[in-house]
């Protein structure tokens, strides 16, 4: 008899320890069919295992489900967030958090098409990604069954899911009988590394962490000493181009973050703010990412008006925020999209960039729409530009604190505080 009426579930499988765990707990504890769906976003693991464990603990073939998301995720999730100049708290360009709608989306998609009446998830209960997660489900598919077995089952840690996994029969590297010194996500973006070997704040990262193997990027004392000049091409808000060459999203983003490694840049220390309360502190590694925020807002800077960029810069913070609460299907992030997608009408043209030791330097911009012009920006009185013009200008802003001043002359306030 299945659980709570659940005949038929989608989960989220990475074909790792903890998600073979849950398909089983599945198999068990709710007596349902199991469909498993794995998402390759450029994490750069083989996902050919995921498909030979699902079917050796019993999962259909018809029933395993692994896509490549890389291109829609770069074009349609990525990229519209990187035409906000989207950080999260001035810093995060919020690698983790961009994926979790796109696989949320594909997981009800699957549930659709093969008639399942629940999607399952591997979030802990004190975690971001299960709001990111169910806040999706349930705007795409109002009335699914969400499953989150951290939230249900009585296991309390690593002991306990190994010797679960004992009992079943479910294989695991011998590594993983430890308590692993951090973990990781990993998409096309970027990696983040949390927990254990992280947690105090006020001890640097640790090379275990920072000097890894499959690291996305190096330190800057690693890169080379030589500086390497690229030429990142846009049209519409959007880069098309690395050095000439027309590439597609993902084959762009994956340029980048190949170039960015290199020259040790994207790697980043940060303490943020959850949304339910609590701070955490990570090492993320984005280069393309890092590379690409820079080289779009230097494209702004000469094709933007400047009441549009500025508005922009007020409403990335909400967006930014938006994205990281787990808010992209909301109405909100829509209309902030199209108030932001709007602006990157005439955003086309070349930036070249200087990549060395970490940092990349803006060198040069160019655009067949830019606002930028050299005979109102010159010395001369020149281009339709009077600088005695200027004086009413002044004097009108200053008028109001001229105003204060008489008052305060009048009744002997000091206004010099």
């Amino acid at each position: 008899m299945a659980k709570g009426g659940v005949k038929k579930v989608v989960l989220a499988y990475s074909g790792g320890l903890d998600t073979s765990i849950i398909l089983k707990w599945l198999q068990e504890e709710y007596g349902c069919e199991v469909v498993t769906f794995t998402a390759d976003l450029g994490q750069g693991e083989e996902l050919g295992p995921a498909r030979e464990k699902a079917l050796a603990m019993g999962v259909r073939p018809e029933n395993i489900f692994i896509d490549d998301l890389r291109e829609e995720f770069v074009r349609d999730f990525v990229f519209p967030m990187f035409r906000a100049n989207t950080l999260y708290e001035g810093q995060y360009l919020l690698g983790t958090s961009i994926a979790r709608p796109l696989i949320a989306k594909r997981q009800i998609e699957i549930a659709n098409l093969v008639g399942a009446d629940a999607v399952c998830h591997g979030a802990t209960g004190k975690g971001n990604d299960q709001v990111r997660f169910e806040v999706s489900y349930y705007a795409l598919k109002p009335d699914v069954r969400v499953i989150a077995p951290w939230r249900e089952w009585s296991f309390q840690g690593r002991p306990d899911l190994i010797a679960y996994a004992k009992q079943h029969g479910i294989p695991f590297a011998s590594g993983k009988e430890q308590e692993a010194p951090f973990s990781i996500d990993a998409n096309l973006l970027h990696t983040s590394s949390e927990g254990l070997a992280l947690e105090d704040p006020a001890v640097a990262t640790p090379d275990i962490v920072s000097k890894r193997a499959g690291r996305r990027t190096i330190t800057p004392e690693e890169a080379p000493d030589q500086a390497e000049m690229i030429t990142i091409g846009f049209k519409e808000g959007d880069a098309v181009s690395v050095n000439g060459q027309a590439l597609k999203a993902h084959e762009l983003l994956k340029a980048l973050n190949d170039i960015g490694k290199k020259h040790g840049i994207g790697g980043l220390d940060l303490v943020e703010n959850r949304f339910v309360g609590m701070k955490s502190r990570g090492f993320y590694e984005t280069p393309g990412g890092t590379i690409l925020w820079q080289a779009h807002r230097a494209i702004e800077s000469i094709c933007l008006d400047r009441g549009a960029m500025h508005l922009k810069d007020e409403l990335m913070p909400k967006y930014a925020t938006l994205i990281y609460n787990g808010m992209w299907f909301t109405p909100e992030r829509k209309m902030l999209q199209a108030a932001i997608d709007a602006s990157q009408d005439d955003v086309t043209g070349e930036v070249t960039l200087k990549l060395y030791k970490g940092g990349v330097y803006v060198q040069g911009r160019s655009s067949p729409y830019s606002l930028y012009n050299k005979d109102l920006v010159g010395f001369d009185a020149a281009g339709g530009y009077n600088q005695k013009d200027a004086e009413g200008f002044i004097k009108l802003n200053a008028l109001r604190l001229r105003i204060a001043a008489w008052r305060d002359k009048r009744v002997g306030k000091n206004n010099q505080e």
